[in-house]
């Protein structure tokens, strides 16, 4: 299922980039999350693009203000918001109703992998994308935290690259990634920590998805 083959050291780097596209309609608001800093350069997901801004600097109708330790002072729309790195992102304007998006799209992240942030059961997640796990596959304490129910579990083993290990087997209610939600997705619970989900075929074979260059697009089914 692929769970061994997560880096012993992706965790210690870029641990809050969010490199998650959305296609959304122009009605939407305007979303501006903090995903990092380096040196005095912020790293901001504006609607989902990934981009990268000095002091001063403006990227359309967002601008880095500066910086207060971990916090940056972001004008958006006129507007100053102050942002966390990896907190919740900023929305400025008011949304329209209108039909959900069908479309996920991926900017590859740090060591070529796919990052997204979503949701399980309406509890944020932060996933990373792994075609060849059969499941999405999480760790005992992060479904504690998710409040899955393990009582009833099947049980079963999980091939890794460090040899076979036991899994529970629960089926996840919702699983969201951006304004794209599916339901009744199986997936697998193993004892030890993990730093992301994985993100895999029981969520990934209902979408349509393409590889080109540096991004991963997902269509829904």
């Amino acid at each position: 299922m692929g769970i061994g083959r997560l880096a012993a050291g992706f965790a210690g780097r870029w641990l809050c980039v969010l490199a998650l596209t959305l296609v959304a309609s122009a009605s939407r608001a305007q979303s501006v999350q903090l995903a990092g800093r380096m040196g005095d350069r912020a790293l901001l997901v504006i609607d989902g693009q990934t981009r990268t801004l000095a002091i001063g600097a403006s990227a359309g109708t967002v601008r880095l203000k500066g910086w207060s330790g971990d916090e940056a002072d972001v004008e958006v729309n006129g507007q100053i918001q102050r942002l966390r790195i990896g907190g919740q992102p900023a929305q400025v304007g008011k949304a329209a109703p209108g039909p959900r998006s069908r479309e996920i799209v991926l900017p590859m992240g740090p060591g070529g992998h796919f990052m997204a942030a979503g949701a399980i059961n309406g509890k944020t997640v932060r996933f990373m994308v792994d075609s060849g796990a059969t499941l999405v596959s999480l760790g005992r304490d992060e479904a504690t935290r998710l409040g899955l129910d393990l009582s009833q579990a099947r049980t079963g083993m999980s091939q890794t690259a460090n040899g076979p290990v036991p899994v529970q087997i629960v089926v996840l209610n919702a699983v969201r990634v951006g304004d794209v939600e599916v339901f009744n997705v199986g997936a697998a619970v193993v004892a030890q920590p993990m730093p992301f989900l994985l993100l895999g075929n029981s969520f990934l074979s209902r979408f349509q998805m393409q590889q080109r260059n540096d991004e991963m697009r997902l269509q829904l089914r």
